[in-house]
């Protein structure tokens, strides 16, 4: 197995969850990840936001808010069925995609009726992780959206719960990004070695961890001291934008990206809320290049996806 950054459509079509964590390891510390919605209207008319998202050069694309019981992405040419949304996306990119489920904690009441609002479609269950493989995701991100009441418990007990029911075809990521409606857990809370050791324990191959800058508390020292927490049990750390600083200028994107490679981040996430539904595309791009030059990033945008 090539290391990611050298993998071709082809190659990516057909990865398997060890030879996807394989490929990221040995691309060290050199993997994209961005982060878009496609049930908001497409930054460009007939144009995913996945598709913008890639030709900037993101390698592997995020979807949040997509829900396997209404599975739709605007700016998808018409005529593909509901069930081969995801499969039609990942025609057109070339690239590995990877689905967004939520993990409500039981104990959670609060109610809003904005974009984020809970749908069933969307939640952390087997089922749900089992449909969306069969569908066409490789990867599934246990996480949580603004106000929605997500917590470190609550995805831990999910994600034993999606290990047990896709075993070794799916590759899963946990951690939030941001509070997720859990005020405790939140800042400098937001995640303790504690729960790293609870989430590889329960099957996570990567561990979500808020970028240094993106969350009070969150310095480089401290997200060094996380992601060695998780790289010591055998488990890939995602340093993750989602504080809409995907929206910032382009020299606190390099910023984060520097921060979270010397931090030692094997993936560097960018969020989907710069515009609503994508980061900047100027800086998906400046990321790409901060974190391994212009030679890989022209690869990966002229990599042709018929290769």
């Amino acid at each position: 197995m090539k290391r990611y950054l050298d993998c071709s459509a082809s190659e990516l079509r057909d990865i398997n969850r060890a030879g996807l964590i394989y490929a990221i390891r040995a691309s060290e510390g050199r993997v994209l990840v961005s982060e878009t919605i496609g049930a908001t209207q497409p930054l460009l008319n007939g144009i995913t936001n996945a598709e913008l998202a890639a030709s900037q050069g993101a390698d592997i694309l995020l979807l949040n808010l997509f829900d396997v019981d209404n599975p739709a992405i605007a700016g998808l040419p018409e005529g593909a069925a509901p069930a081969d949304t995801l499969r039609e996306l990942q025609r057109l990119t070339g690239r590995v995609l990877g689905v967004n489920l939520e993990a409500v904690d039981p104990a959670f009441t609060s109610q809003h009726q904005d974009i984020w609002r809970m749908t069933r479609g969307r939640a952390a269950t087997a089922d749900n992780a089992r449909r969306l493989y069969d569908m066409g995701a490789r990867l599934v991100v246990l996480t949580g959206n603004p106000n929605n009441g997500v917590s470190n418990a609550a995805l831990a007990q999910a994600l034993a719960e999606i290990r047990a029911a896709v075993g070794d075809r799916l590759t899963l990521a946990t951690g939030k990004m941001h509070g997720a409606g859990i005020v405790r857990e939140s800042g400098s809370q937001l995640i303790s070695e504690e729960d790293i050791a609870r989430f590889v324990d329960s099957g996570a191959d990567i561990v979500l961890i808020p970028a240094p800058g993106t969350i009070p508390g969150m310095t480089q020292q401290k997200v060094a001291q996380l992601i060695e927490a998780a790289q010591r049990r055998g488990a890939l750390a995602m340093t993750t934008i989602g504080t809409s600083q995907e929206g910032a200028d382009k020299e606190t994107i390099r910023q984060i990206a520097l921060m979270s490679k010397m931090a030692g981040a094997d993936l560097h996430h960018i969020g989907d809320t710069g515009y609503p539904g994508l980061a900047l595309p100027e800086n998906i791009f400046a990321y790409s290049v901060a974190i391994r030059g212009i030679r890989h990033t022209y690869a990966r945008i002229a990599r042709s996806v018929m290769r």
